[in-house]
């Protein structure tokens, strides 16, 4: 796949920018802590709620590891094509010219990146608030916000600490979640399941009731981000077997951590000890810890979100570094300072947007910032991943010989069941905002996707160096 000139830019960008420092563990602790965010604490009720059934339950945590690692295929071989920062952005500039590619990372800075980071900021800034509550200073939406922009905040700074700082915080947080999450698994396996009316009244979806396509939904929320770590594919040692190792092995891991920890909640509660309960993670730790549990709880969940937070924002001053690269107009962007290891700038930049968005969106929706940003940034989102998923067809076609490039596995299916899953959950997440009467959520997404457009396709825009020509 990859063309002279993407070969010069690789070098150029090598010798003025990021250099290789990313081990495979490095690169797995990226996806593993990205994926595992609070979903699987905050979800869980609600899938098992549109189950009948605890075949069915873990046959839609697994569907969705099978989504995910389709995607993660596709990415294997985009990625290792392309290896250079930015991601999504480069694999779109090349499909569809740098026009389009430029409108994907207008999304991204507006719309998406803030979007999920700052989501996952709001579970933070809960849970937090349970630790340490601040009702007597200020207001507890206003704590909540606090804490959000906290989080943000100290963790932008240790990334501009430098990559090194960056990667061990992100190494150190995953181990932490997942230790957390098998400590949940060895309680729950070895707790006595409680009897159906030691529960709180069931709510079980019936055969008749089960939604499948609505857990799927939930479950593929809770799988989203395996597919940062291309993001800083140009800073992976050994990008053609460690990108392709990572990705697989970070989703894999995911999947296998899942299943374990819903097979002891099962064990645990039972699926109608699952549907009702309204915080499933201490429910199931409280017979061993007492009252002790939700304050357990409620750190690793902190953690957990802490994780998720810094991967994101390492990943996603990438795409910003990269059209900086790419376009004169935003070329102060594209500066990698060695000095800390990374594009400062970049991350400065992306840091003020995710900050302002969180402090829009609570004032917005005072307490349900959460929701308020997944209708704003989900279709948005899963939009460009059609184009994605299309593109890894368009590339194909264009360089059917390409040498040293991980080829999918069992082609066209992966592709296709990525572009489907794609087009299924932005009509879904399109939907959603529309049956919860927040349709404009969307039209302000609208708006923005617009304006972007201009810019784009109108003169501003630097076309010299266009790889997708």
């Amino acid at each position: 796949m990859p063309t002279p000139n993407d070969t010069q830019s690789i070098a150029a960008e090598t010798a003025s920018g990021p250099r290789r420092q990313l081990s495979l563990l490095d690169s797995t602790c990226i996806i593993v802590g990205i994926i595992i965010g609070s979903g699987i604490y905050e979800l869980t009720p609600l899938i098992a709620s549109n189950v009948s059934s605890p075949g069915m339950l873990l046959g839609v945590w697994l569907s969705g590891g099978v989504v995910a690692f389709a995607g993660a295929l596709c990415y294997a071989e985009l990625a290792t094509a392309y290896p250079r920062s930015g991601g999504d952005y480069v694999f779109l500039s090349r499909a569809y010219g740098s026009r389009f590619a430029f409108l994907f990372a207008w999304a991204e800075f507006w719309i998406v990146r803030p979007g999920n980071i700052g989501m996952i900021s709001y579970v933070f800034g809960r849970y937090a608030q349970q630790i340490w509550p601040l009702e007597s200073v200020v207001s507890e939406e206003v704590a909540i916000t606090g804490f959000a922009c906290t989080a943000i905040v100290l963790l932008s700074a240790m990334n501009l600490w430098g990559i090194r700082a960056g990667t061990r915080t992100q190494n150190t947080l995953t181990v932490l979640k997942v230790l957390g999450l098998l400590g949940i698994c060895v309680l729950g396996l070895s707790t006595v399941g409680l009897r159906p009316d030691e529960n709180v009244a069931s709510t079980t979806a019936s055969a008749s009731q089960a939604n499948f396509p609505m857990a799927l939904l939930f479950v593929l929320f809770c799988f989203g981000g395996w597919n940062e770590m291309s993001y800083v594919a140009a800073e992976v040692r050994n990008p053609e077997a460690n990108i392709v190792r990572a990705l697989l092995l970070g989703t894999c891991s995911t999947l296998l951590v899942y299943l374990v920890v819903n097979l002891a909640f099962l064990k645990s509660m039972g699926l109608p000890g699952m549907t009702a309960s309204a915080a499933l993670a201490t429910d199931v730790v409280r017979p061993r810890l007492g009252e002790y549990a939700a304050r357990a709880i409620s750190l690793l969940i902190c953690l957990t979100c802490l994780g998720a937070i810094n991967g994101m924002l390492f990943t996603g001053s990438r795409i910003y570094y990269a059209v900086g690269t790419e376009h004169a107009w935003f070329s102060w962007l594209g500066r990698w300072q060695h000095r800390f290891g990374g594009p400062v700038r970049a991350l400065l930049l992306q840091s003020f947007g995710t900050l302002a968005l969180v402090i829009t969106a609570s004032a917005i929706s005072p307490g349900g910032g959460f929701e308020t940003l997944f209708l704003f940034s989900a279709p948005v989102y899963w939009g460009f991943a059609i184009f994605v998923a299309l593109a890894l067809f368009i590339l194909r076609i264009r360089n059917p010989n390409s040498a040293h490039v991980h080829r999918v596995w069992l082609f066209p299916i992966p592709p296709l069941i990525f572009l489907g899953s794609a087009c299924y959950l932005a009509y879904s997440g399109l939907t959603y905002a529309i049956a919860h009467e927040e349709l404009r959520l969307s039209l302000w997404a609208v708006a923005i996707l617009v304006v972007g457009a201009v810019v784009a396709f109108g003169k501003p825009i630097d076309q010299s160096a266009d790889p997708g020509a």
